[in-house]
């Protein structure tokens, strides 16, 4: 699935589940149980796969993209390492490009990789360590902004570093030879076999690099080649006959071409997905499932078969503006964590198939998460004890400016959260801006002009890292970061410090788990559910998997009935 947001991405900023007020339970969807995800099965070889898609265009350039390791970009392209998920649900950071998931120096700071042999570009030519360290070096270029950047901060020089096409180069990414790349950080990280696997550490040729085309005519390294575009209508993908499954234990190459369908409007792709006519019994929808279809789904035995919801996957949130006045005060942002009509909002989210009630910042399936409910209180929230709090805080009632985007399903749940807030005595104003406006109002300036606002986050990898720095660093407020509460801590920044430099998988989660429940203390955002993704599939499609984490189908795993 390819993500249209800043690259710290924000799922709420562009979900498609469609808002109802109406409950729609999860029995009769496939709920998760990573041994029926949609006619799971050996791989047979064959046919075209139809990907139906909202979004206009595919951008295929590894700089710019966000596109997770297991979806659309990892067809074409390959990384560093990549994503297995397994039937129990679980994701691992497997090799791709390189031998292993990386070797690591006694201090932290150093990743080294090995190349394996037989890795090849399109027409053969075989890929080098160079060729990874350019496609590496140019997604610091400021022509190609956009695309996820954790690895800039994290390597020595990035933040100075401005790209290739001036003729410099980053030190701090030494090639010693054509199969080895070594990686040198300014501290210790732990996830950096996940940063690795993140579309940047793909490999580009450097003679065949053009900026202005690169977006739609990659140079294939996965099985698959970009073999037609047209725009705005669809891209068609063939086979890349210089692949070698014997090298890639992350894709299975089922199909002998997939066509995504670009533009789509998601209502009719549920409907055309229900009828399952035709081609249509080869394709699946990448987008979520809108919830008047999901009610129709419950009702249609033979599309409810079809039907894949996934476990909780993002955490669907209220941030809560610290800085803004009255909301500086914890005391007054722990009763606005018992106002909260958690229920009502997950009501307009679709109902139970929609997301589970949340309590926690580190969302399910993530290593290391620990249940806990600092906060408890019926699902519909405690009102009484809510204006307790604020009188025990002296709260002074202003009007709560709640900036959300303008689209209707948003517009549904901040409604709920409005009505919450009032049964506690808290006057609120819904204020709904165009979605790009939306986004520079929170993440950038000075946070004036919103008091709190709703969004969702999935992590970009699954590391509790993925749900802690990028929403609750004092680092990531304004200048685009997703601090939306622009909440700042300088004992939470030390435990992420110190758990993001731990190498140890286990001692960090350690370390996460207590940076989880230190914020929620000071309350700078109330969870609300963590939201679970509804898809629908023909009756040919097979291995239509979705991991604990993240919650989307596999793209690499499809293949067709034949």
């Amino acid at each position: 699935m390819t993500r249209t947001t800043t690259r710290r991405r924000s799922v709420g900023a562009v979900s498609a589940v469609a808002a109802l007020a109406l409950v729609l339970t999860a029995c009769g969807a496939n709920e998760q149980d990573h041994s029926a995800t949609g006619s799971t099965g050996a791989v047979q070889q064959g046919g075209t796969l139809h990907i139906l898609t909202s979004a206009p265009s595919i951008n295929w350039d590894p700089a710019t993209s966000q596109n997770l390791a297991i979806t659309t970009l990892g067809l074409v392209e390959r990384r560093l390492t990549a994503w297995q998920t397994n039937p129990d649900g679980s994701t691992d950071v497997v090799p791709d490009l390189a031998t292993d998931t990386g070797t690591v120096s006694d201090d932290g700071k150093t990743w080294t990789y090995t190349l394996k042999d037989g890795v090849t570009f399109e027409d053969g030519t075989p890929i080098t360590s160079q060729d990874v360290k350019y496609s590496v070096e140019r997604s610091f270029a400021p022509e190609l902004s956009g695309g996820l950047s954790y690895h800039k901060s994290l390597l020595t020089g990035g933040d100075d570093y401005a790209g290739p096409y001036d003729g410099k180069q980053l030190d701090s990414i030494e090639t010693p030879d054509d199969k080895t790349i070594v990686f040198h950080l300014d501290s210790a990280y732990g996830d950096w076999p996940w940063i690795v696997s993140m579309p940047a550490f793909g490999a580009v040729p450097e003679d065949k690099d053009d900026v202005s085309t690169y977006t739609t005519s990659p140079v294939a390294t996965g099985p698959y080649t970009v073999a037609e575009t047209q725009e705005g209508t669809s891209v068609t993908l063939e086979r890349n006959e210089a692949w070698d499954q014997a090298t890639d234990e992350a894709r299975t190459a089922g199909p002998d071409s997939i066509v995504f369908e670009l533009g789509q409007d998601e209502s009719v792709v549920a409907q055309r997905l229900i009828a399952d006519a035709g081609e249509d019994q080869n394709a699946f929808g990448a987008s979520f499932v809108p919830a008047a279809q999901l009610a129709q789904v419950q009702n249609d035995p033979g599309a409810k078969e079809r039907l894949v919801t996934s476990g909780p996957g993002a955490l669907a949130y209220l941030a809560i503006n610290t800085e803004a006045e009255g909301l500086d005060d914890a005391a007054v942002r722990q009763a606005i964590q018992y106002a909260v009509d958690k229920q009502a909002f997950q009501v307009a989210s679709g109902g139970a198939i929609a997301g589970d009630l949340a309590t926690t910042l580190i969302t399910p399936g993530i290593p290391g998460r620990e249940e806990y409910d600092l906060y408890p209180a019926e699902p519909s929230g405690d009102p009484d004890k809510a204006k307790r709090l604020l009188a025990d805080a002296g709260w002074k009632d202003r009007t709560l400016r709640l900036v959300v985007p303008d689209d209707a399903p948003t517009l549904a749940k901040a409604q709920a959260i409005e009505q919450g807030l009032k049964r506690a005595g808290l006057t609120v104003k819904i204020v709904s801006q165009p979605s790009d406006v939306w986004t520079q109002t929170v993440t950038q300036g000075d946070g004036s002009k919103y008091d709190l606002t709703l969004s969702s986050w999935q992590p970009d990898f699954p590391s509790a890292n993925g749900n802690i720095q990028p929403l609750f660093a004092s680092s990531q407020i304004g200048d685009g970061g997703y601090n939306l509460s622009r909440y700042s801590n300088a004992d939470v920044d030390a435990l992420i410090e110190q758990a993001t430099q731990e190498t140890d998988p286990d001692a960090a989660a350690g370390i996460w788990a207590q940076a989880d429940k230190a914020i929620l203390e000071d309350a700078p955002v109330v969870p609300l559910i963590y939201t679970k993704n509804s898809f629908l599939h023909g009756s040919k499609v097979q291995n239509f998997e979705i991991p604990d984490f993240p919650a989307y189908p596999n793209y690499l795993k499809v293949s067709l009935a034949q």
